[in-house]
């Protein structure tokens, strides 16, 4: 059987040069209207449908654009609105949509936003959907329809997709925690029917659900609830194609396979063998949509490995085979092409998105057997020599590195003193007071640095020049802290463009580009560093910068670094050698950091792991093995120095409570986490668990602009405080600084030492 279909699950919404990025903060600051927001979103929605078609696309994806998050896009069409957004419409116009998303919109009140967490095991966020007693819902929001008709306009064929009905329910929360969220499946599953049939009275053949949650380790309730839920909307044109990545389905492949569903794409990347199986399961007739390209990776594919693998899934298939990348391609940068910080000996050994489409659309061709036969051969020769080049490459690998990470041993990743030892010491030589405050480590990215940053970049400022301006900024950053009241300060990550990218130009092994743009959340954007080989420091990255912050005041200065799993987890990696492997060797070139700043004088050191929740497997029983070697890749970045010295780590915006004992195990003096834009919640597992260190839960929510109240953060210290002895409890906000204003962060962390100060105040 030859190919019929190559598709694909979602395009980069953000643009290649981050064009939905500045259209949204022009809007949110007043410099634009709504007519010209929504212009400038028509422009980029048309642009990448257009390079989609002409790359080969049989079926175009419209609805994975997103005004912010494709989670919140469902929470609007469904017209879940919490309460406390005074919402009495019966459409959710954009500004109400901004305010879930932010807590501001132009021209409206300030509210709290809804929660913000990582999407499955990604650097994506989504906002969680809140579902109070009594919630009603109906069809509130037709932009999907509307897209959906835009693109027609234009002569293409459309594949419209949302998350699926099953999964946002899943990812969303009981406000009173009563655990009901299943029952509104029914309701749910109305409103999805009601827009599957407006979109098949606007023509459209086929919709695609996701529903990544099939991975996950499903409650059995749930897994029934799924056949019945889907019943009724495949009674319904269009056809359904339900999209499951991320992972394998394990049990429930049966189930899916069983599905009154008129199509199946799953993960052949991270799915394991499941391609091949559900090949051989599904009824005749149906089409199997085999994920065959990492979405989340930024590798050239080995087509010949594609191309035998597919023959065999075609000889398997008892209906149509479609090919598409593993997920939707979110996760990758825009286009390789015109990228000019891109490594020439790297470049021909990557594939962003346009990439990838190409590549798809070789598959086909050396699938079917149509097309241009000399162009698929040049394709795959061309593939064959990246391979080969990038196998024998210098840039990957360094035997000094690789006879480093064997010598390890138990003692490497131990420290000599225990945490209640350790605290002592570090009391006698700090002196700080009840409920220290301090930040997470970045203040304000200002115009003024990054223009400064961008002119020597390009050779307008020489490195001394650049370096006295970061001084000058560092210095105003120190002299801010002291004037808020702050007890432990940070020199404020003036010279970092990224937490990660920083740190990867400063280390042998990773490669990096000059647009490779990827959206966090909202409007918020990284640029993953490439890990290309084996990695080491050559030499100091951070020593001389918080030495400098700390001769100009007499408070401590914490030392800011990214951790090894945390570098590991937001960049892309290689994927030639376990990701363990990797870790190890960024905790070597940690662990030397480390050391450097505690000989510099640094009492203390924050190690940031922002990103260890994140790399959690989907299924519970490969947590263990993961844990291990990302709790081992931190002690072995730490545990050098001696027990004065006070080692910190901070994790943000993931669930972690049911991995304490992980993080717990990590042995870090002080852990800062996420509190406030989950209210509190996060704190509830330090009623039950011990934690042996002392924690700082964030007391206000730095992703938005609102600034917090003195009260409403003293009434969260409060609520920390009956959770964690005062001894071991700190003060700081959620996250770091660096995405806000000056004018914002002033009176919120001035709000912030209040609430302190008045917590000191009536210590008993």
């Amino acid at each position: 059987m030859a190919v019929s279909v190559i598709h694909n699950l979602g395009f980069p919404r953000i643009g290649r040069d981050r064009e939905l990025k500045w259209a949204l903060e022009d809007y949110w600051r007043g410099d634009i209207d709504r007519a010209e927001l929504e212009c400038r979103g028509r422009e980029l929605r048309a642009r990448h449908w257009r390079l989609q078609a002409e790359a080969g696309l049989d079926l175009v994806p419209v609805g994975d654009f997103s005004w912010y998050d494709q989670v919140l896009d469902v929470t609007a069409l469904l017209g879940a609105v919490p309460a406390r957004f005074g919402w009495q419409g019966e459409t959710v116009d954009l500004d109400l949509y901004f305010r879930m998303a932010r807590g501001q919109a132009p021209g409206r009140p300030p509210a709290a936003p809804l929660a913000l967490t990582k999407w499955f095991d990604t650097n994506y966020h989504y906002l969680v959907p809140e579902l109070e007693p009594g919630q009603r819902l109906h069809l509130a929001d037709t932009r999907l329809l509307e897209q959906t008709a835009e693109a027609q306009a234009l002569g293409l064929a459309v594949k419209p997709t949302l998350v699926g009905p099953l999964t946002w329910l899943w990812l969303a929360r009981d406000v009173d925690g009563r655990g009901q969220r299943l029952a509104l499946l029914p309701e749910v599953m109305t409103v999805y029917g009601q827009l599957l049939t407006r979109l098949a009275a606007l023509g459209v053949r086929w919709v695609q659900l996701d529903e990544p949650a099939l991975a996950l380790d499903l409650p059995p309730a749930w897994r029934e609830a799924l056949d019945a839920a889907y019943q009724g909307l495949a009674e319904a044109a269009p056809s359904i194609l339900l999209a499951t990545y991320f992972g394998p389905l394990g049990e429930n492949l049966d189930l899916v396979c069983a599905l009154p569903v008129a199509g199946l794409h799953l993960d052949g990347v991270r799915g394991g063998g499941e391609l091949e199986a559900a090949a051989a399961r599904l009824p005749p007739g149906k089409v199997l949509s085999a994920g065959i390209l990492d979405g989340r990776n930024v590798w050239r594919a080995d087509l010949d490995a594609a191309l035998e693998r597919l023959r065999r899934l075609r000889d398997r298939c008892r209906g149509e085979l479609w090919l598409a990348p593993s997920c939707s391609l979110l996760h990758v940068p825009v286009d390789l092409d015109g990228d000019a910080r891109i490594l020439e000996a790297v470049r021909p050994w990557l594939a962003f998105a346009v990439q990838k489409l190409a590549e798809l659309a070789v598959l086909k061709a050396g699938l079917s057997g149509d097309g241009d036969a000399t162009a698929v051969d040049a394709a795959l020769e061309k593939a064959r020599a990246a391979l080969a080049a990038r196998r024998a490459s210098p840039l990957v690998h360094r035997p000094a590195v690789a006879a480093r990470v064997a010598a390890l041993t138990p003692a490497d990743e131990r420290r000599e003193l225990d945490v209640g030892t350790r605290a002592a010491l570090q009391r006698g030589r700090l002196d700080l007071p009840p409920f220290p405050t301090t930040t997470i480590g970045s203040f304000p990215q200002t115009a003024e640095i990054r223009r400064a940053r961008s002119r020597w970049r390009a050779g307008e400022l020489t490195a001394a020049q650049y370096e006295d301006f970061l001084r000058v900024e560092i210095a105003a950053a120190i002299r801010e802290q002291e004037a808020l009241g702050l007890d432990v300060l940070v020199h404020g990550e003036a010279e970092r463009n990224d937490m990660v990218e920083y740190f990867g130009e400063q280390l042998e092994g990773f490669a990096f580009t000059g647009n490779g743009w990827v959206q966090s959340y909202g409007s918020r954007c990284v640029k993953p560093p490439i890990i290309v080989g084996d990695v080491a420091r050559p030499r100091a990255m951070t020593v001389e910068w918080i030495r400098y912050a700390q001769s100009l005041t007499e408070r401590p200065v914490k030392g800011m670094l990214t951790g090894p799993v945390t570098l590991l987890n937001w960049s892309f990696v290689r994927d030639d050698q376990p990701r363990a492997t990797t870790a190890l060797q960024l905790a070597l070139a940690i662990r030397d950091e480390v050391s450097e700043l505690e000989a510099a004088g640094v009492g203390i050191i924050q190690i940031d792991e922002a990103a260890l929740r994140e790399g959690l497997p989907l299924r519970r029983a490969e947590w263990s093995a993961y844990l291990a070697w990302a709790v081992r890749a931190f002690r072995i970045a730490s545990s050098a120095v001696a027990g004065e010295t006070q080692i910190h780590t901070h994790m943000c915006y993931s669930d972690f409570n049911d991995i304490l004992a992980a993080v717990a195990d990590m042995d870090a003096d002080v852990t800062t986490i996420e509190s406030a834009r989950s209210d509190g919640r996060l704190l509830d597992a330090f009623r039950e668990f011990d934690f042996p260190g002392a924690l700082g839960p964030g007391v206000y929510d730095i992703h938005s602009p609102n600034v917090p109240e003195p009260a409403a953060i003293l009434d969260r210290l409060r609520s920390a405080r009956a959770r964690i002895p005062a001894e071991r409890l700190w003060v700081n906000p959620d996250c770091g600084l660096k995405t806000r204003r000056w004018e914002e962060v002033r009176p919120a962390l001035a709000a912030m030492v209040a609430a302190a100060r008045a917590l000191r105040a009536n210590l008993d």
